[in-house]
């Protein structure tokens, strides 16, 4: 019952967020947000789960803080409360970094893989994708007036560290956590320039995301060395895991390909050589710590010197959205036009 209202409350404030104009409502949906997803996060009453929910909300607070803040100057300047009238360059920089707060971007990133660890694999898929949704949908918003250097430079930073630090995790909800924040950064690089490109980006990933949790979440797995004996639960739900996460990765000829593809191909349209070359190079780590999950997925074996625990084969039926997403998510790249006529 209580479930139920804090799903209805999520959908309500993202729903508020979008739709508004003006800056006190989309602070009104922002945190009705975070109030309802709270309790989702510290359900379990573990010490972790009480940890990460204080730490979410502190940092959500302040950058809502943040966010009704930056409104102001500009309703000095300009008398408009309106959120596309964002046109004070001051109003612009402290929403870039409260939203970069609410989303972790590099440099705000800290409590994201932190929170993402102490929350249930559903509740990680929610803080994930959902609740990426109303902070970029203002960004959308106030795409024109944003600064670009800013973007781009907390873009590349983002794809940086999110490969770098995903690197020797071995908990797969801080990898997670990593692949996100580095998706962020693809997010936010052409966010400036054809802002559709980053929805599209979004929309992929969060697609991409869910069909990974699902399967985790199927299999009950939380870290790489219970990933390596899991094979033996559902072989086939791991195959498709080892597709998903390749996707998830941006390899052709998955889904995930797709938005890297436009967006590097948007980004040399802008004289911006250098930079879609180092965000593309920055991708190659975190392809090796997916390639590194899709190894304990399917391709090794566990070692038969030790005697390993193999896992019973679950007859229990697989949730049917983990067929649908996945396929998804490996399968989009070939209607590529249709999607870019569509965004």
């Amino acid at each position: 019952q209580a479930k139920l209202i804090f799903m209805i409350s999520l959908v309500l404030g993202t729903t508020i967020t979008i739709s508004s104009n003006h800056w006190v409502l989309a602070w009104t949906g922002l945190e009705i947000n975070t109030l309802a997803i709270l309790p989702l996060i510290s359900k379990s009453h573990h010490p972790r789960a009480i940890e990460a929910a204080t730490k979410y909300f502190l940092t959500q607070a302040a950058a809502s803080a943040l966010v009704l803040f930056s409104s102001m100057p500009n309703a000095w300047h300009t008398g408009q409360w309106d959120i596309t009238q964002l046109t004070h360059p001051t109003s612009c920089l402290i929403l870039t970094s409260a939203i970069s707060m609410k989303l972790g971007l590099v440099p705000f990133h800290f409590w994201f893989p932190e929170v993402l660890q102490g929350s249930p694999l559903i509740t990680g898929l929610i803080l994930s994708t959902a609740m990426k949704l109303p902070p970029l949908t203002l960004l959308y918003m106030t795409s024109p007036s944003l600064n670009p250097t800013v973007l781009t430079t907390l873009a590349i930073l983002s794809a940086a560290l999110g490969g770098w630090m995903g690197l020797n995790q071995t908990q797969i909800r801080k990898i997670m956590a990593f692949s996100s924040i580095s998706h962020l950064g693809w997010m936010a690089i052409i966010l400036t320039y054809d802002p559709k490109l980053t929805l599209l980006n979004f929309y992929l990933y969060s697609m991409m995301t869910a069909a990974v949790f699902l399967t985790l979440n199927t299999i009950k797995v939380m870290k790489l060395t219970t990933l390596m004996t899991a094979w033996t639960k559902t072989p086939s739900l791991n195959a498709m895991l080892l597709l998903t996460l390749l996707s998830l990765a941006g390899l052709p000829p998955l889904t995930g390909f797709l938005p890297k593809w436009l967006i590097i191909q948007e980004l040399t349209k802008q004289d911006m050589a250098p930079a879609a070359t180092m965000i593309a190079l920055l991708s190659l780590l975190s392809l090796f710590f997916y390639l590194r999950l899709a190894y304990c997925t399917t391709i090794t074996l566990p070692p038969h010197t030790t005697n390993y625990m193999k896992q019973w084969r679950t007859n229990k039926p697989t949730n049917p959205m983990i067929a649908i997403l996945t396929t998804l998510s490996i399968t989009l790249l070939p209607i590529a036009p249709l999607i870019r006529f569509i965004f």
